[in-house]
């Protein structure tokens, strides 16, 4: 696949996963104590989704390369947020809020490779 048609896909996916993301924070902020556990939630659901993504793309003999751009590394990389992670756990850090600190990192990391993985099950790999 020439490079272009793979950016092309990465691109058109990553703008309805911003979009998403935006929305479904913006809509649980309010039912939840603090806007970041709105980011943990959608960062859950991504690891999750990439992980069933992947074994879709695993089962068909990796035919799905275009799919795995669009969805996995454009919209479910919009979707996602390390970056509003970081920055929502330095804010938690710099409120001395400690053991939240710790739940946060410690949460986002082995709760997304618990979701990866539950994904990957479900999606028929072991």
């Amino acid at each position: 696949m020439p490079v272009a048609t793979g950016a092309l896909l990465v691109a058109l996916g990553v703008l309805p996963g911003a979009w998403l993301r935006f929305r479904v924070v913006n809509h649980l902020e309010p039912m939840l104590p603090r806007k970041h556990w709105g980011t943990f939630g959608v960062n859950m659901a991504a690891c999750f989704a990439l992980g069933l993504l992947v074994a879709m793309q695993q089962s068909c003999g990796g035919a799905g390369q275009r799919t795995l751009l669009l969805m996995g590394t454009g919209f479910l990389g919009g979707f996602s947020t390390f970056s509003s992670f970081v920055a929502e756990l330095y804010v938690v850090l710099c409120q001395c809020h400690w053991a939240e600190a710790v739940l946060l990192a410690s949460g986002s990391v082995l709760g997304g490779l618990l979701a990866m993985q539950l994904g990957l099950f479900i999606g028929g790999l072991p």
